[in-house]
């Protein structure tokens, strides 16, 4: 293995809890290699999925967190000027393809879609990268994977990927676990009492409800795991609710004033 495979490689086990047949489907895409999308919302858990499996799989992991002032250069690579020159240097998605990474693009549609269109070589039986600049075409290693993420709760007419880009994957959707399976998610995550992570479950259930109705996205899971590390760490469980489950999601003070109306009532 490579000094680059073995820098991305992950050695570890990742924390995963198996919702249904995720991780069978998932070993069955890439054992074909097969471009994967994983749709779902914030903080339910894709990007620990995809960390699980580059684990189970024993591959390196290369994650992008994509933004609108990504361009094509920033995944493919650059030149840089030197004291005696230029000097190549691969982007993460060229990285990958050469050494057999699981290149992972988390939230894709905040990318522009001129910057996207440069992982189709890659995403059909051609398995190819062309760099324009070098002047090079890279064959993909036969362990490469591409792998994208987005919350669809977050779509709109300016961001979305295109029809000619969503077809050329096969998808996960994600939602938040069971509330059973999530309370034993925090628990196991954070080392807190099962009863007080279920009632951490609790309030983000009530807060979900809430979706389209005063809030964009409902309390996550991250953010239940954060409010039991709170805890855990001897902050009172309404201080901790507080700060981690109702400042950071909205600014509206009835919302704000529901929330913490919840959060009293099932800690008093």
């Amino acid at each position: 293995m490579t000094n680059l495979a073995q820098q991305y490689s992950i050695i570890q086990e990742p924390f995963y809890q198996q919702q249904s047949n995720e991780v069978t489907l998932y070993e069955a895409a890439y054992k074909a290699r097969l471009p994967v999308m994983v749709k779902g919302p914030t903080g339910c858990g894709k990007s620990r999925f995809i960390e699980y499996m580059a684990w189970k799989l024993g591959k390196p992991l290369i994650t992008v967190a994509c933004n609108e002032d990504m361009t094509a250069s920033d995944l493919l690579g650059r030149y840089l000027l030197e004291a005696n020159g230029t000097r190549w240097l691969d982007g993460p998605l060229t990285a990958a393809a050469r050494i057999g990474a699981i290149c992972y693009l988390d939230e894709i549609v905040e990318a522009r879609q001129d910057t996207t269109v440069v992982i189709h070589p890659l995403t059909d039986h051609r398995r190819q990268l062309p760099l324009d600049k070098r002047g090079e075409l890279i064959h993909a290693h036969p362990d490469f994977q591409l792998v994208i993420s987005y919350n669809p709760g977050y779509q709109s007419l300016m961001k979305d990927l295109k029809q000619s880009t969503k077809q050329r994957f096969v998808g996960f959707d994600f939602d938040y676990p069971s509330a059973e399976l999530e309370a034993s998610i925090v628990a196991a995550e954070t080392g807190t009492d099962l009863e007080v992570s279920a009632r951490l479950v609790k309030i983000g259930s009530i807060a979900r409800q809430l979706k389209g109705h005063g809030l964009d996205e409902g309390i996550s899971t991250r953010l239940l795991v954060y409010a039991a590390t709170l805890i855990k760490g001897g902050v009172a469980p309404v201080d901790a609710c507080r700060m981690a489950l109702v400042r950071p999601i909205t600014d509206d003070a009835d919302i704000r004033a529901t929330l913490d109306h919840a959060i009293d009532a099932v800690f008093a």
